[in-house]
């Protein structure tokens, strides 16, 4: 399950080890006109030469290993729903995570 609270993207442990590995960097764009967002682990090259993308840190919440990703300027710069939820996301078999926001 990928959620977002308080303007953060949060990812379990199970989802960031799948995802991105021991990666601490993301490259991700958002597509207003289909009000998604699409974020891959650093080390995709090919997904950073595809879009004009921005990169953010993974940061660690808990102990847990959960950690999450901050997007609080793409909400207000796109006027998105802030309330915390449940996001749908499909996983491509690039390894490009599509979340609908």
């Amino acid at each position: 399950m990928i959620q977002l609270k308080k303007g953060h993207i949060w990812f379990a442990k199970e989802q960031v080890d799948l995802l991105f590995g021991d990666e601490e960097k993301v490259n991700l764009v958002y597509y207003p006109d289909r009000q998604t967002l699409l974020i891959a682990a650093r080390s995709k090259l090919f997904f950073e030469k595809m879009h004009k993308t921005t990169w953010a840190v993974l940061k660690l919440r808990n102990l847990n290993g959960d950690k999450t990703i901050s997007i609080q300027d793409l909400i207000l710069d796109n006027d998105l729903d802030e309330t915390d939820r449940t996001l749908t996301y499909d996983l491509k078999n690039t390894g490009i995570l599509s979340i609908e926001l």
